[in-house]
């Protein structure tokens, strides 16, 4: 339940918030959260003891999700109180245009697409594997194929050489340059081809502060570097990015990036925030702090542990652990010792650039 409140004030209705439930992207990476954990776990009777859940979440995609049945997940507030975005930005002018405009409901936001192409990848391995059905296994792999030639054709900014942050129920690309583009690296759905052009924007001054990937790039017309999703900088946003970008190679980029925020890190004690200001680095000493922002938080909280995964590149591989590390510089040595999995335990181990020289 999202926006759940307790209290004398929620009884009498001065709140405006009243529990709802609203999620666009919850149901694509449940069924991520499953194959992964499978993976790194071995744990087959979960799978098959989900596999109703999972058959229910793959249809609540193409038979809820997609609201006008463009291929597309969107979406809309149904009720009168909640959010009206339902993506991870879920800020009332988190989604505006490149000018600063907004943009219409429904919404149908970039990573939400490739959190289902991940989420049909995966369901068509477990299918195969677990549930003994290659047809339904055949048919996502078809689907998840498909869409992701028609997002890289309909989500492509030529102008801009990035990909749309959204496209809004008037059917307009939403043409700001967001940090939405490092999820597309981590779910896999961007074409090779535009990666480069990414990766590009990502570690540009525009969207990197020195800190970390900012929300959205400085110069766009709603560009705030204190506006809560118009210009800060969020730890778990950037360590899915971090992770996107090992993914396509870029391991020297991933290591930059992470490196910055867990110097970043230091500055609040060891424990990051849910986000902080988005400030150059070389105009502040220290990352500026988000007066409003939570902490602890759990995303924040998860994103040093993506960022070690990501450099020490650890990947379930069958039942072993591939450990290919491309640490930054800053790092000399870094080791994780008993790592548990379906490989019983074993260690990582990696050397910084500086280190190996």
């Amino acid at each position: 339940m999202h926006e759940l409140r307790f209290g004398e004030m929620t009884a009498f209705e001065e709140r405006p918030h009243s529990p709802y439930y609203g999620s666009a992207d919850s149901t694509p990476l449940f069924l991520i959260l499953l194959d992964e954990t499978e993976r790194w776990t071995g744990d087959r009777a979960l799978v098959e003891d989900l596999e109703g859940e999972a058959r229910a979440a793959l249809h609540w995609i193409d038979a809820y999700g997609d609201r006008n049945r463009d291929g597309y997940v969107e979406y809309e507030r149904h009720m009168k109180t909640g959010l009206e975005n339902q993506c991870w930005k879920d800020s009332w002018n988190s989604i505006l245009f490149a000018d600063g405009s907004m943009s219409k409901l429904p919404r149908a936001t970039c990573e939400i697409q490739g959190y289902v192409y991940d989420a049909k990848v995966r369901a068509a391995r477990l299918a195969r594997t677990f549930w003994d059905d290659p047809a339904l296994a055949e048919r996502l792999e078809r689907e998840a194929a498909e869409l992701k030639a028609r997002f890289n054709r309909d989500f492509w900014l030529e102008d801009r050489q990035a990909f749309a942050l959204a496209i809004d129920g008037d059917g307009r690309k939403v043409d700001a340059i967001t940090s939405n583009i490092g999820h597309l690296l981590w779910s896999g759905i961007a074409d090779p081809t535009h990666a480069a052009a990414c990766v590009g924007h990502l570690l540009g001054e525009q969207l990197f502060s020195g800190w970390g990937i900012r929300t959205m790039a400085e110069g766009e017309g709603g560009y705030n570097p204190i506006g809560y999703h118009l210009g800060t900088v969020w730890p778990h946003d950037n360590s899915l990015i971090v992770a996107g970008l090992a993914r396509y190679g870029y391991r020297e980029q991933a290591a930059r990036v992470a490196m910055a925020i867990l110097e970043a890190a230091t500055y609040f004690d060891g424990r990051l925030p849910e986000a902080f200001a988005g400030y150059r680095r070389d105009l502040t000493s220290f990352p500026v702090e988000y007066p409003t922002a939570c902490s602890p938080q759990a995303w924040a909280s998860g994103a040093p542990l993506l960022m070690l995964r990501a450099m020490l590149g650890l990947e379930p591989i069958g039942e072993h652990l591939l450990v290919d590390s491309a640490l930054p510089e800053q790092i000399g040595w870094l080791q994780i010792l008993d790592i548990r999995g379906r490989w019983q335990r074993t260690d990582a181990f990696g050397r910084g650039l500086a280190a190996k020289r």
